[in-house]
């Protein structure tokens, strides 16, 4: 589990940080209405920007190293 974290921590501070601002996005802005699908529940906010931070980090992630044929 250890060695999957540390493969993996990019990513994890992405979606990490990503969720943290789907919340504060769902808290500060929000949608009152309720008919808003990112914005009117705070899990919605909080899942969708954390995979969105997850997949942005996700693209400096490091490959194995080998030739690129």
């Amino acid at each position: 589990m250890k060695q999957w974290i540390l493969k993996n921590k990019l990513i994890l501070i992405g979606a990490l940080s990503g969720a943290v601002i789907g919340y504060g996005y769902y808290h500060f802005i929000g949608c009152t209405s309720g008919t808003c699908l990112i914005s009117s529940r705070p899990l919605n906010s909080v899942a969708y920007f954390g995979l969105m931070g997850g997949l942005v980090l996700s693209i400096f992630k490091k490959g194995p190293k080998g030739n690129a044929n």
